[in-house]
């Protein structure tokens, strides 16, 4: 048996269940909210993770290694050392909120560097737009995977639970080789755009599964199988499939049959007072029945900048040495680089690999496993690759052919030295070895001397590999680990490089407080599953934090040390972006489909990240309006592929929302920030107008607007029946931006009276925009309403008053319920500039504001004012239809297409061409915009979003004044609050466990569901099947998915499991009830409008996101 020591250490680490261990009942509470408990689960989980100890050394050497299962003296009180975030709370008194609260305030003020090191690697560097020197622009052909071992990366790096400094000067990530793959396992694999049958995807499965804001504590899981990776059968079978099909995946492969599959789990951890001090902890367990071998061999690189200008920069170093003797032997990597300084990567021996069936004892007569020190230069091998000359002997792949004889190229007794034998491969042949030897290849095949050394013998370069070899690791949860640790101490100047108790003691205390964290986020009642699912939301969105440098000079005119680019293509895309200059931190959407920022994404990751790391939120949109983003006319860039593309503006209300987030909960109001931003876009918004209402009518052409294929039409692209498409969404969007514009007007004029001018420039503005939208004046102009069907539409203007709706009932008609701003009466009678304007326009302009303005002269609830595109009868017409099941209503939320149109698709033949939307739930089933999203059906959580807060704007002002049938036909009214509410906990189902213990995102795939190894485990997908739920899509979209978390915090104390029957409405009324213990910040009123559970007092304090005030969004 395990002595107590390794079960009370093994416990601490992970705790039992495969859930983290509960804090000591003796901790002190944050924020009266009391630390985990060890409460049962809903559905138990039998994950147990236990990380095997070093036994006593037979042979030991001055000094000894501390190891968890040497006999030590009895622990007294005086010689435990107290955790770390107990002194810090001793020391703070009442200031205290966390140790990770603490570190945030720290990195904010600038005392310590907490974010220097954390996740920025990308997932996928190669195939991306920065890397693309062709001619035609094609980057997945130009930079292709099997490339990706070889050549060195020009713009970022990649890799496998990586992180760097976040100036990316020095990268630690993992590789592994299971003995059976052609390659080291160094980097995602997946399909390309022109292979996947609906575009790109990732074909691995790997978890972002826990991070804090500063990075002081991470947990990555990736599953490697035990047999040959597919990559042969993933890309061919993707190819041979149509759009109409579903994605060939891992899972449908042979690679888990029988579990015989790898867990990885990455741990990274920061000590408690330095941020340059960096843990590493890789954790495998065998979850196959037989012993298998595993090669693990964690990685530290420079990124390549001395190959591209003709004066290098200094070049940074990598040596290595084994220090000590015996078992005890540390593997030292010394680090020196111009910038960074001097720092060690200290590799320490590692125990034996152990089994359940010795209750993970170690065997003190088997030698624990020292790693190889490996070093190589990160060079392209242009020799494996174009049969060139290569500048070093030592190259950027050089552990694969170090470590997989398969991989070295032929010697010099197949063919003679330095020829090279050029063969044709088409396309779509594999790269990856095992091919048929008469099948044509493109590249050469590149002799080499045999005994040759493909790694630095004197052991240094630009890039390490740490090779550690488990031999035999036992079945059914045999486990192997490895330690490391990236610092600047010396041995014998850092206790945890030579007692592993010490080192996983600070993993463990950093994971405690990554608990402590997110136990003060979750308030009330929610399930267990819930506050899982929220975490691993949180935990993916600060992971797919990535550096991301482009410098358009640069890169259009390419290097001076390398050939010229072709001419022609300075012609293909972003040669406006002369200005462009990005090395930042930088939020992605999804860090292997999309390793690029995307304007419209970053505006809705910032609201769940506003919630755990505001400085972080804000920062985001303050990069994306400077001036090295932003073009000197005012537009923002949209993403990579096409900076020019017209995303939706929503930067303005991303802005408030984070302010206002900020505000509530951390009580700190950053007007500099939200002042500096509005600036810009007052130059943004001007752009729009400008560019974007061509006629100068106030109805607005948006091209792209980021639904890609919801129209019959390519929005982007000049109509095939000529005409301009007048776009419902585009002007709704305008709307949108108006009233968000107008609102940050109005808080900024509360401390400046310059911004009332401001106020009512934007408050006119939306009243022509409203106007011109939805009212006819005149047959010279058409109207984007159908009285008829009750549904905004878009339109073409073939001629002034000859004009055709397009009625497709889609997101197209639901988006102008966005353009909604209720006033409240403290801040119009604060302002008495805005509100003489906004009077004279009720005097002078009657028929416009009695339209437009919802009863501008009587008020709604707590006479409210309410501002918005749809009057009260149009939006009970709209809601009809959106809270259909038939129609927009989905059990997982809002469909962004009519279910109608599945039996009733509308089109139109032009030239003898078809063109026509259906109802597709699941997968695009065009190649429209690279046929990798879908927009005509499935439900997206951003757009949800928006339409949720509008419902509770809605409510605002209407009150229960306004009551609704939802569902449609169901007999069930509720006010919009209760509305909102029901379609966030349809979106919180795709996620949960039903009753089943089944999750919608996982689309029936018993293993996800059921397996133990799997079930707690959630992938945050791009978008969701509007029938199903199924995850589709990018499949770590925790950018906008990322919602979820918020969803959940906002209303999981309310969340009933999926496919159970809803609560009465006798007992539903009461959650609606109005009840306040606080007062709104403008009305005064002691009924502000808390949300749809505010019955639930004891949760409703004034610092959680529970209530949807006025003041609150």
């Amino acid at each position: 048996m395990a002595s107590d020591a390794v079960k009370k250490v093994q416990e601490r680490i992970f705790g039992g269940g495969g859930r983290p261990a509960p804090l000591s009942t003796e901790d002190p509470a944050i924020d009266g909210i009391p630390f985990p408990t060890d409460t049962p689960r809903e559905i138990p989980t039998p994950l147990t993770i236990n990380i095997p100890k070093p036994a006593t050394p037979k042979q030991q050497a001055p000094p000894p290694r501390k190891t968890a299962t040497d006999q030590s003296p009895k622990n007294t009180d005086e010689h435990v050392p107290r955790a770390y975030r107990l002194r810090l709370a001793e020391e703070l008194g009442d200031d205290y909120h966390g140790a990770e609260r603490h570190r945030l305030e720290q990195d904010n003020k600038r005392e310590k560097h907490w974010k220097r090191w954390g996740p920025y690697l990308s997932d996928r560097q190669w195939a991306t737009v920065r890397e693309d020197y062709s001619a035609d622009g094609d980057a997945w052909s130009h930079f292709p995977h099997e490339h990706a071992r070889s050549r060195a990366y020009r713009w970022g790096e990649d890799g496998i639970a990586g992180i760097s400094d976040n100036h990316q000067r020095l990268c630690l990530g993992l590789s592994l080789w299971n003995g059976e793959d052609p390659i080291l396992k160094e980097r995602l694999f997946g399909v390309t755009g022109h292979q996947g049958n609906h575009g790109e995807d990732v074909k691995e499965i790997y978890y972002y599964l826990d991070s804090t804001p500063t990075h002081s504590y991470m947990k990555f899981l990736y599953k490697y199988p035990q047999r040959r990776f597919p990559y042969e059968d993933l890309v061919s079978q993707n190819q041979k499939r149509t759009r109409d099909e579903a994605e060939y995946e891992l899972l449908d492969t042979d690679a888990f049959e029988d579990d015989r599959y790898w867990d990885v789990f990455v741990e990274y951890a920061k000590d408690e007072q330095n941020p340059d001090n960096v843990y590493m902890r890789i954790t495998s367990y065998n979850r196959g029945p037989d012993p298998a071998t595993l090669h693990v061999i964690p990685q530290l690189w420079f990124p390549n900048t001395w190959s591209w200008p003709l004066d290098p920069p200094p070049k940074p170093s990598l040596t290595g040495t084994m220090k000590g003797s015996g078992q005890d032997q540390i593997g030292v990597v010394t680090v020196r680089h111009p910038s960074l300084g001097r720092t060690h990567l200290y590799c320490l021996p590692s125990p034996p690999p152990v089994g359940p069936s010795n209750d993970f004892e170690v065997d003190p007569d088997i030698d624990s496993v020292q790693p190889d020190l490996l070093f190589t230069e990160n060079d392209t091998n242009f020799s494996r690759l174009y049969g060139g000359q290569n500048n070093t002997p030592y190259v950027k792949d050089g552990f694969h052919d170090h470590i997989i004889h398969g991989h070295r190229p032929r010697d010099s007794d197949s063919e003679p030295e330095g020829f090279f034998r050029q063969r044709h491969r088409p396309r779509m042949a594999s790269l990856f070895g095992g091919e048929d030897p008469d099948l044509p290849e493109e590249g050469p095949c590149t002799p080499f001397p045999q005994n040759a050394n493909f790694v630095n013998p004197e052991k240094k370069g630009t890039k390490f590999g740490g090779h550690y070899t488990f031999h035999d690791v036992p079945g059914h949860g045999g486990c192997a680990v490895v330690r490391l640790k990236l610092t600047p101490n010396r041995l014998g100047k850092d206790i945890s490089l030579e007692d592993e108790v010490t080192f996983d003691d600070a993993v463990e205390e950093r994971r405690q407080e990554a608990d402590e964290f997110y136990a003060s986020l979750a308030f009330g009642p929610v399930s267990e599953d819930l506050k899982q699912i929220m975490r691993q939301a949180f935990g993916g969105m600060l992971w797919t934090k990535q550096y991301y440098r482009f410098i358009q000079k640069e890169w259009l005119e390419g290097d001076p040390a390398q050939p010229p680019p072709p001419p022609n293509r300075k012609w293909i895309r972003n040669k406006e972006w002369k200005h462009l200059h990005i090395e930042d931190i930088l939020s992605m959407p999804d860090k292997w489909e999309y390793p690029f920022f995307a304007a419209w994404d970053t505006a809705f990751h910032c609201i769940p990240l506003a919630v755990v790391d505001p400085a972080f939120a804000k920062k985001q949109l303050d990069l994306l309006t400077r001036e090295w983003y932003m073009k000197p006319d005012g537009q923002i860039p949209a993403y990579e592929w096409n900076f020019s593309d017209v995303n939706p503006p929503v930067h303005a209300w991303a802005a408030f929302r984070v302010f206002k987030i900020e505000r509530k909960l951390y009580g700190n109001e950053d007007l500099t920030f939200l002042e500096r931003v509005f600036q810009k876009l007052l130059l943004n918004f001007t752009w729009w107008v400008n560019r974007k209402d061509a006629g100068g009518n106030n109805v607005f052409e948006g091209g792209f607007l980021g639904l890609d294929n919801i129209g019959a039409f390519n929005r982007s692209e000049p109509l095939p029946t000529g005409g301009t498409l007048r776009q419902a969404d585009g002007t709704a969007w305008m709307a949108f931006y108006c009233l968000n514009m107008l609102n940050i007007a109005l808080e900024l004029a509360k401390h400046n009276p310059v911004y009332e001018d401001i106020a009512s420039k934007f408050f006119e503005h939306f009243i022509f925009i409203a106007d011109a939208m939805t009212f006819k004046e005149g047959d010279q102009e058409a109207s984007l309403w159908n009285e008829q069907d009750g549904m905004y539409y878009d339109a073409i203007e073939f001629s002034p008053g000859n004009s055709m709706q397009l009625p497709v009932r889609s997101l197209v008609g639901l988006i102008p319920l966005y353009a909604t701003l209720v006033l409240e009466p403290g801040v119009i009678n604060r302002l008495p500039g805005f509100k003489k304007r906004m009077e004279w326009f009720i005097e002078n302009r009657p028929a416009v504001a009695a339209r437009n303005m919802a009863n501008m002269k009587t008020g709604g609830k707590e006479q409210r004012r309410l501002l918005a595109l749809a009057s009260k009868e149009r939006l009970v017409k709209i809601l009809e239809k959106m809270l259909d099941e038939d129609e927009f209503f989905s059990d997982h939320g809002i469909r962004s297409l009519s279910k109608l149109h599945e039996k009733h698709p509308w089109g139109m033949d032009v030239h003898g061409q078809r063109y026509e939307v259906g109802y597709w739930p699941g997968d695009s089933k065009s190649g429209m915009f690279g046929g990798n999203s879908n927009w005509r059906g499935p439900i997206w959580l951003a757009t949800n979003f928006l339409l949720i807060e509008s419902l509770q704007r809605f409510y605002q002002y209407y009150g229960d004044d306004l009551q609704v049938e939802c569902p449609t036909g169901s007999g069930y009214y509720m006010n919009l609050a209760g509305v909102a509410e029901e379609v966030q906990h349809r979106i919180i189902h795709i996620f949960g466990r039903d009753h089943e213990g089944r999750r919608a995102t996982n689309g029936g795939e018993s293993k996800l569901d059921y397996d133990p190894h799997f079930r707690d485990y959630v992938h945050f997908y791009e978008f969701f099947n509007g029938d199903t739920g199924k995850g589709l899509g990018a499949s770590h979209q925790t950018g906008w998915s990322g919602l979820v978390a918020y969803h959940i915090l906002q209303t999981g104390v309310t969340c009933r499991l999926p496919k159970t029957p809803k609560t009465p409405r006798s007992v539903l009324h009461h959650y609606f009830d109005e009840h306040l213990d606080t007062k709104s910040e403008y009305g005064g009123s002691e009924a502000a409008g808390k949300s749809a559970f505010s019955a639930i007092s004891s949760f409703q304090d004034g610092h959680t996101l529970y209530d949807i005030s006025p003041d609150a969004l």
